[in-house]
């Protein structure tokens, strides 16, 4: 990956994921721990780190590794456990996907469906 490509994705991720995490640690840890800059270091610590894990990391033990990495900077911002981290983890995919859902459905209701994949052609024999 490219170091541009490396810093739009860094900058994307970072801008969509940090929400749902932020809002993730806040009903685990509270407040006081979890803020929105500390969600937004994690994210784009994450995918720094995932990058370089991908360069010199191959097979089955790269998802692993990056698991590990995602959950110790999790434990570390949000000053908490490896459980907690992990159920921050799971709960903050839950939040991402229904936001997700959320915003196709409002976005489908406003008539704004330029998100939906294009209708395949036709066959003409």
């Amino acid at each position: 990956m490219s170091a541009l490509g490396l810093l739009l994705r860094i900058v994307f991720v970072t801008i969509v994921t940090s929400s749902s995490l932020w809002i993730a640690g806040r009903m685990i840890v509270g407040a006081d721990k979890a803020k929105f800059s500390d969600a937004f270091w994690i994210v784009a610590l994450g995918i720094v780190v995932e990058s370089l894990v991908r360069s010199f990391v191959t097979g089955f033990i790269a998802p692993l590794v990056q698991l590990v990495v995602w959950l110790y900077l999790v434990r570390h911002y949000f000053d908490t456990g490896w459980g907690s981290a992990l159920f921050i983890s799971i709960l903050a995919s839950v939040v991402f996907i229904l936001a997700t859902i959320g915003l196709a459905v409002l976005l489908s209701v406003l008539g704004l469906t330029f998100l939906s994949a294009p209708s395949p052609t036709p066959f003409i024999f």
